[in-house]
């Protein structure tokens, strides 16, 4: 884990989840030479496609990985265009947010789901609110959210993490913009291994409680 002395973030080239630097820190994590021989994503990608999201609208999909795991049915959306151009090399249907809104899968109720992973933790809780609200238009009146962040180590881990999301912050989110959180858990270890592993993972499901235009 990169950290300074005093337990926070080391500083790093990237100074934002919009800079060059942190698309080459992605694509250097994800395709470190051990993780060739390791298919270290496949609990992930099992959890992932357990939880049956159809087609899925990722906010935030930086290089690809989770539209990867979704076998081609899903299309992400990142405000960093290297990161989207990497995504996009790969075969993937990836778009910055202002080209999505010109292409062909910008339709009302067009998605199943909507996923963000390791997404809500880089702003704040108002902040992940209006994203969302944002763009709860595509997602269809059944569908669902889906929010994955880190625990405590993973958290610690990126100095561009803002406010550290755990389940009743992630909750708290959900119910506001008028859903329903229907399942929770802490994958892919018990919630206390989040202070030791790094890739612990917070996951919350929610349905939505109430119809698009009503009130409140």
């Amino acid at each position: 884990m990169n950290e300074s002395t005093n337990g926070s973030p080391a500083p790093s080239a990237a100074q934002t989840t919009a800079d060059p630097a942190y698309t080459v820190r992605l694509v250097q994590k994800q395709y470190a030479w051990w993780k060739r021989y390791i298919d270290v994503q496949a609990p992930y990608r099992w959890n992932l496609r357990r939880l049956k999201p159809g087609f899925t609208l990722e906010i935030g999909c930086g290089i690809g990985r989770n539209l990867k795991h979704l076998a081609g049915n899903g299309v992400g959306l990142d405000h960093n265009i290297h990161s989207v151009d990497f995504a996009r090399h790969q075969g993937l249907k990836a778009f910055t947010p202002e080209d999505f809104k010109k292409s062909e899968y910008c339709g009302e109720g067009r998605f199943d789901s909507i996923l963000l992973s390791h997404v809500a933790e880089h702003m704040t809780q108002d902040q992940l609110e209006a994203l969302l609200k944002e763009y709860l238009p595509f997602l269809r009146q059944d569908g669902k959210i889906i929010l994955i962040t880190p625990q405590e180590v993973g958290y610690r881990s990126d100095h561009t993490h803002v406010e550290f999301m755990d389940f009743a912050k992630l909750r708290a989110v959900i119910r506001k913009i008028g859903f329903q959180p229907v399942r929770e858990y802490s994958f892919p270890f018990p919630r206390p291994i989040g202070h030791l592993f790094i890739y612990n993972e917070f996951v919350v499901i929610g349905r939505r409680t109430r119809r698009l235009g009503d009130r409140g």
